[in-house]
């Protein structure tokens, strides 16, 4: 609280300083559902036809961003059917356990908690693995690259067994973070597709996504950058929004502590840990880096993290990148088929052998960094 005057209402006491403007908390509240309602305006009720509900996929991490958006969302529906009689469309909130291949508290009970609190939606769970199984048209180009990553006949693994046997393959904490993050996107893409939604709403803030830009980049998956920050078609076949792109994560966790009732206990705990990683820790991630580095720039300098995602947010995917081949990983284009470090002018050693080696495997720039070499020599002698 400030003893400064609301310059919006100009009727309450401050609760807190957004970018340079005081706010009480009503005003705030009013300021973060603004701003994602405004790019949720595609999914207005009269865009919708009565017969034919539009069903988008909400993935959750529990995470303040996430939970924040489904909280938005929550209210932006029961508004839509209190005016109209019904909504403009439907939430899947998709939980993706990945706690097979990372250290994690317990979420299913947090699923729980927030079907209890938002009633109005359908919730599902699915473990990581399940990437594995479901069929999709991407399907066998992962299956196969785990096959020839290892020596075990694929019919005899089952899906828990591949993921652990692709995740053991992994030799930095970069390489895993970067796989299960990848991963976890193929999956909610199959989900999406499986159930019908024509796009996911990701809880990226301006923060996440500025974070994001810089990683991408440096992990040299920088060609994806279109489809992983801007709103619109993906080459999935399903469309990618971030309605809280305009929003930074300070102002999501104070929004979490002056929403009422309180949003804390739909948290994980590692969310609201404020403990960041020693920078020289072997564990740290090229993630874990840039979520520092932005989190300190929000601070005092927001304008530069708007300015990264703004900037990031003309980029245009390349012509006719829809019918280039895919990276088995990723399952990103690839464009002109340059895959590996040899495709993209990311090795000195430009021999062709190499050259023909590499694009065998079928992996882009930054999934070939990720897998490591003797995974790829395995790959290659098969």
């Amino acid at each position: 609280m400030t003893d400064q005057p609301c310059m919006r209402c100009k009727e309450n006491a401050a609760a807190l300083v957004v970018r340079t403007e005081p706010l009480c908390r009503k005003c705030f509240t009013k300021y973060v559902h603004t701003k994602v309602i405004k790019r949720m305006e595609t999914f207005r009720v009269r865009n919708s036809a009565p017969d034919q509900q539009r069903k988008i996929l909400l993935p959750i991490s529990f995470g303040v961003s996430s939970v924040i958006l489904l909280h938005v969302l929550d209210h932006h529906l029961k508004n839509q059917k209190a005016k109209t009689g019904r909504t403009g469309y439907v939430l899947i909130v998709l939980f993706v356990d990945t706690s097979s291949v990372e250290c994690l508290a317990q979420r299913e009970n947090l699923l729980s908690q927030c079907q209890e609190r938002y009633p109005d939606h359908k919730y599902a769970s699915a473990p990581l693995h399940d990437v594995f199984s479901i069929q999709s048209p991407e399907h066998k180009s992962l299956l196969g690259l785990v096959s020839e990553m290892d020596l075990e006949p694929e019919a005899d693994r089952t899906a828990t067994e591949q993921l652990s046997a692709l995740m053991k393959s992994l030799t930095s904490a970069t390489a895993r973070a970067d796989v299960i993050s990848t991963l976890r996107t193929r999956l909610i893409v199959q989900y999406a597709k499986l159930t019908g939604c024509e796009g996911v709403l990701w809880g990226d803030s301006t923060t996440r996504l500025a974070e994001k830009t810089l990683a991408e980049t440096a992990k040299g998956r920088g060609f994806s950058l279109p489809w992983q920050i801007a709103d619109g078609a993906s080459p999935f076949g399903v469309t990618f929004n971030y309605p809280l792109r305009d929003v930074l994560k300070k102002e999501l966790v104070a929004y979490a502590e002056l929403s009422e009732p309180t949003l804390l206990p739909l948290f994980n705990d590692s969310s609201s840990n404020t403990q960041q990683p020693s920078m020289s820790s072997k564990n740290t991630t090229i993630d874990n880096l840039m979520e520092q580095y932005f989190e300190s720039v929000e601070e005092n300098f927001p304008s530069i993290v708007s300015n990264v995602v703004r900037t990031t947010s003309r980029l245009e995917p390349s012509q006719g990148s829809a019918s280039e081949s895919r990276c088995k990983l990723c399952s990103m284009p690839v464009s002109d088929g340059r895959f590996g470090i040899h495709g993209w002018g990311g090795d000195q050693q430009d021999g062709l052998e190499n050259l023909s080696a590499e694009r065998s495997h079928g992996l882009c720039y930054g999934c070939t960094r990720s897998i490591p070499q003797a995974a790829a020599s395995r790959n290659l002698s098969g």
